[in-house]
């Protein structure tokens, strides 16, 4: 599913895009987190599909499994 989200530096300075659209990963999760829901989102995009919003999820994912932490004192 991950698949769904390409990086290509021509189109929104490199950052993850659903694949055939201007439309960033951050883009959907920020109107996740602002409370619409995946049919709201899919009303207003309508060229997007659920697994494009589950892609951008499973992209959000597994970058923060990877993220690693340092705790300083």
């Amino acid at each position: 599913m991950v698949e769904k989200v390409i990086i290509d530096e021509k189109i929104l300075a490199g950052k993850p895009i659903i694949k055939g659209t201007r439309i960033s990963v951050e883009f959907v999760l920020e109107l996740l987190s602002s409370g619409m829901s995946v049919q709201e989102i899919l009303q207003e995009y309508p060229h997007l599909k659920k697994e494009d919003i589950l892609a951008a999820l499973a992209y959000a994912t597994k970058v923060l499994k990877k993220e690693e932490i340092y705790i300083t004192a």
